[in-house]
């Protein structure tokens, strides 16, 4: 029901509970987060940057204050609530690599506990979440600090400014060890 993949900043958290939210088919994706400065970073820091640039000019994505916005759409095969545009009818259509951080290690609390106490990965899935949450909430303020000096007026988002987005996020994620030891373990 709950795997929890330790991967560092890239950590995975694998729930199929999530196929059966209360809250529908949709469920958290009804209410994308934002793509925000360590996500952006960390995308690019895996070869993204050209899927950022065609997202943007596609209009999947947008500027926002604290990074990117994605696209909310209505469902083409049924109407309802809108959803994030990556949403498809098993889930999300980009791979990990290409995803908010957030969409990888979170799971709702609703879930854990659908899960049950019993279940050996849920204490785990949290402390990962926990750590993580510290973690990219950290590099994101860093880097808001960053981006707000260097381009008062709002940052280009071109190839430049990705290039130094990864570069910025590749330094933060080196520094950060001692707290990405802090996950887990089995």
């Amino acid at each position: 029901m709950i795997r929890l993949e330790l991967a560092g900043p890239h950590t995975h958290l694998h729930a199929a509970l999530c196929s059966a939210c209360p809250m529908g088919p949709a469920g958290c994706c009804a209410t994308p987060p934002g793509v925000e400065w360590s996500d952006a970073g960390r995308i690019v820091s895996r070869g993204g940057a050209a899927f950022l640039l065609a997202e943007l000019a596609a209009g999947h994505l947008r500027p926002g204050a604290r990074g990117l916005l994605i696209q909310r759409v209505e469902a083409p095969a049924a109407p309802g609530p809108k959803r994030c545009v990556y949403h498809g009818p098993t889930g999300c259509t980009i791979p990990p690599e290409r995803r908010a951080a957030t969409c990888n290690y979170y799971v709702c609390e609703d879930a854990l506990t659908a899960a049950g106490a019993a279940h050996p990965e849920v204490e785990r899935a949290r402390r990962a979440q926990e750590t993580l949450v510290a973690l990219y909430g950290g590099w994101d303020r860093d880097l808001a600090e960053r981006v707000a000096t260097g381009w008062p007026a709002g940052p280009p988002w071109d190839a430049a400014f990705l290039a130094w987005l990864g570069s910025a996020y590749e330094r933060l994620a080196r520094r950060a060890p001692a707290s990405l030891r802090a996950l887990p373990s089995p």
